[in-house]
């Protein structure tokens, strides 16, 4: 019920990219009816209805992926202050954002049902002619049990990765390489920071006997080296004071007024200690770690299409290889994306860079991880377009309604899921964008800038789609 109120209370568009979602679950589902439909006309050949079959897994990844994207994009379901005191806590919410995606995806499943059925003549007594004819399975009766289970494939799938990547994550640091440091009592992790004196709940006073005995030892060790070097420190303090130089600490450091100072409190409140070391976690590492892989699953991919397009025939459907290499090309694209992005953004300040192009490139930096995955799969996408214009040329097969329906719902739900992430990025950097103002920025430089950032992510994918495709196109030309 609730899901059901923040679908009617949402803006027009939210409404229009959910009702996007149900289009492209429509399409799915209409794909996976026909492969249904294909399998009861050719009881023979169990081979091709599957293959067939497999090729829907194309759009139902497609119509999943810009589920994902549209419920990241939703306002309604981000957590607000306040809403965890009427149970509308991360966990709700995620609950709530997944039930609404399936609601759409199932409006998509009925509709596809129904257009099925009608061209059955299931429901005027007319059935369509022409070349679908033998996916409408004519004069047969559907299984229900089939039925329902291909319908229900693609809202499942949607929520559940939309549950997936919505659910809530507590931070967890990563643990240091040193020794443990004890904080205090119910702190979560590993302290970055040792604890004073007197701080609640040590876990030093639990400690075995034996430890205890050893912690004493250490202690005193510890005592005795410091008294040691507070000897030595005072006395260099008065030869440096006697000198008329600078005083001198114990290991040549110079003694500054300053350095008498408490240090600062860290951000969790706790006093900072001079032997602190900062974690290298609090600061998140740009998305670049998966690129080198994205070049190794394109490689892969690339060498698959190569192998499928020595063994294809002109006269058949692509086969089940050239899936398998079209996937990996798309995954592997989809990994290297944001590490290209990212590197599109250091490039961008490079040699002297002015205002414009160093906001510009910090931007793409930061936006990398929202934008570089959907660049990336567009950027698939055209290049399977491209190969599959070499494959269906005169001398191959038709490309048929059905071909051009899944080559249809694939492409827009890529182009709709990364205008998403625009949209996203957008969204996120909404205080930035307010502060730039406030400081005196003029909205043509901002302009000027999403400008250059789009020029430059069309420099640097629109040859890398053109290779990637020539280089796909080429053994399925042959």
């Amino acid at each position: 019920m609730l899901a059901l109120r923040l679908t009617r209370a949402a803006r027009l568009a939210v409404q229009l990219r959910r009702l996007l979602v149900a289009v492209a679950s429509a399409g799915t589902g209409f794909l996976l009816l026909c492969a249904l439909g294909h399998a009861l006309t050719h009881p023979e050949a169990p081979g091709a209805s599957a293959l067939r079959l497999a090729w829907c897994a194309a759009p139902l990844a497609a119509t999943v992926y810009l589920a994902v994207a549209v419920a990241r994009t939703d306002p309604g379901t981000r957590p607000r202050p306040g809403l965890s005191a009427i149970g509308l806590g991360p966990g709700r919410l995620m609950a709530v954002s997944a039930t609404t995606t399936a609601l759409s995806a199932a409006l998509g499943s009925v509709a596809a049902l129904l257009v099925f059925l009608q061209l059955r003549g299931d429901l005027t007594g007319a059935p369509a002619d022409g070349a679908m004819t033998e996916a409408l399975a004519l004069g047969q009766r559907l299984p229900a049990p089939a039925v329902v289970t291909l319908l229900t494939l693609v809202p499942a799938a949607a929520s559940a990765a939309v549950a997936l990547n919505l659910r809530p994550r507590a931070p967890r640091p990563a643990p240091s390489a040193g020794s443990r440091r004890y904080g205090r009592f119910g702190a979560y992790g590993w302290g970055a920071a040792r604890e004073t004196f007197g701080t609640y709940g040590r876990y030093g006073a639990r400690l075995a006997p034996a430890s205890s005995a050893s912690a004493s030892a250490s202690a005193s060790a510890s005592a005795s080296a410091s008294a040691s070097a507070s000897a030595s420190a005072s006395a260099q303090l008065a030869d440096g004071r006697a000198a008329g130089a600078a005083p001198v600490g114990g290991g040549g450091t110079l003694l500054t007024q300053a350095s008498d100072t408490p240090p600062p409190a860290t951000a969790d409140g706790t006093p900072a200690t001079p032997d602190a070391v900062p974690d290298p976690t609090a600061t998140p590492r740009p998305h670049t770690t998966t690129l080198p892989w994205g070049i190794a699953v394109l490689t892969a991919g690339l060498a698959v299409e190569t192998y499928a397009g020595d063994t294809a025939t002109p006269s058949t459907t692509p086969s089940a290889a050239v899936l398998a290499g079209w996937a990996l090309t798309a995954l592997g694209l989809a990994l290297a994306g944001p590490g290209l992005t990212h590197l599109c953004g250091r490039l961008l300040q490079a040699v002297r860079p002015g205002a414009l192009r160093l906001l510009a490139g910090r931007v793409l930096m930061e936006e990398s991880h929202r934008i570089g995955r959907p660049l990336g799969v567009v950027c698939s996408v055209a290049s399977a377009a491209y190969a599959a214009a070499a494959l269906y040329d005169a001398d191959g097969p038709d490309f048929g309604p059905l071909s051009t329906l899944g080559a249809l719902v694939v492409a827009g739900c890529a182009v709709a899921t990364l205008l998403t992430a625009a949209v996203e990025a957008k969204q996120d950097r909404t205080d930035t964008t307010d502060a730039l103002l406030r400081l005196g920025a003029p909205p043509a430089t901002l302009r000027a800038a999403a400008a250059v950032r789009a020029g430059a992510l069309l420099a640097l994918f629109g040859p890398l789609t053109l290779i990637v495709a020539q280089l796909a196109s080429l053994p399925l030309a042959r």
